[in-house]
């Protein structure tokens, strides 16, 4: 049976690094200590009013393309996990093909929030283990929440960024790449936080559109204890199916939007936390876009080796969980 791995990463976040004094200095008090201190956030970057969701991934999937070793015109599928896209209809996976030249592949994008890169990463496995046409299929995570935000409410506006990260994921004949994956779901909280206005629910054009829906709003409060609670739930189910244990993992990739959630979620695994790989202070929170933009930084730093067990554990609105364990299939 063929396996499915990651043969290339790539990442891009656009324009120049925003510092969190900049915020500082907008609302007159000090914003910095309490991002640095409780969210890891130091820096983000901004698209520019002229740019959309896809000119963030195609230089990520450029990279992730040239690092596999393989030409645009080898990418049999390409899958955009954004809930933050060019359009509504159509997909922006569309432009993203169009604008890469990648005349060769289908395309669609997947929309489960923060979550959507991995459950992306499984579909995308899914893909290449059950039909022999599927060679190489690049998946990215993509964020321009930018353009959602509500400037004048810090407490948001500081914690969100723009970015893009992106994998070519290919078939291999080994036991390397994707060993196993859990989904899970609890659709109560759909009406906690989101962009709620340009759907059927709520057009945009509609005359009662109230403009905070058409913003990123936290309508209600989610507990705190939601990811600490379900992420080693999750880690455990996946580890389980592989035979292994918490402490056999060398590198874990957690949704960047909390690190004293994803600490105290490795204290709950009993790991080190110098396990999780985090990205936060560079990049601030990039949405779907995180945890792809992490394994490219960490490749970046050539800390994955050949048969690292590696778990990817990523949480969006929804709620929406995916958990994945895979053999990292080359060295950085």
């Amino acid at each position: 049976m063929r396996s499915a791995a990651i043969t290339g990463t790539g990442l891009f976040a656009p324009g120049e690094p925003i510092p969190n004094r900049v915020f500082d200095e907008r609302h007159g008090e000090n914003i910095d200590d309490f991002l640095r201190e409780n969210r890891n956030i130091r820096q983000r970057y901004f698209m520019d009013e002229d740019q959309a969701t896809s000119d963030l991934v195609v230089p990520a999937a450029l990279d992730a393309i040239a690092e596999a070793g393989i030409g645009v015109g080898d990418i049999d599928l390409i899958i955009v996990a954004t809930d933050t896209p060019d359009y509504i209809s159509p997909a922006t996976a569309a432009v993203v093909q169009h604008k890469l030249g990648a005349h060769n592949a289908g395309f669609f994008d997947l929309n489960t929030a923060c979550a959507g890169f991995v459950m992306a990463l499984d579909t995308a496995g899914k893909f290449l283990r059950a039909d022999e046409q599927y060679r190489h299929i690049l998946v990215a995570g993509a964020y321009g929440m930018s353009k959602y935000l509500d400037f004048d409410d810090y407490k948001i506006a500081t914690l969100f960024a723009d970015g893009a990260g992106a994998a070519v994921v290919s078939a291999v004949g080994d036991e390397q790449g994707i060993l196993a994956s859990t989904l899970y779901g609890d659709g109560s909280f759909h009406d906690y936080m989101g962009i709620y206005a340009g759907g059927t629910y709520m057009p945009a054009t509609h005359e009662a559109v109230d403009r905070r829906d058409t913003l990123l709003r936290f309508a209600k409060k989610i507990p705190p204890e939601t990811n600490p609670q379900h992420w080693p739930r999750l880690v455990r189910t996946v580890l389980e199916r592989t035979g292994h244990s918490p402490g056999d993992v060398r590198r874990y990739f957690f949704t960047q939007i909390n690190i004293n959630s994803i600490n105290q979620t490795l204290e709950e695994l009993g790991v080190p936390a110098d396990r999780a790989h985090n990205i936060m202070d560079s990049y601030a929170y990039t949405g779907s876009a995180c945890i792809p933009m992490a394994i490219a930084d960490a490749a970046d730093a050539h800390v994955l080796r050949k048969g690292d067990l590696v778990m990817l554990v990523g949480s969006g609105g929804g709620i929406s969980m995916a958990a994945m364990a895979l053999r990292w299939s080359y060295d950085t």
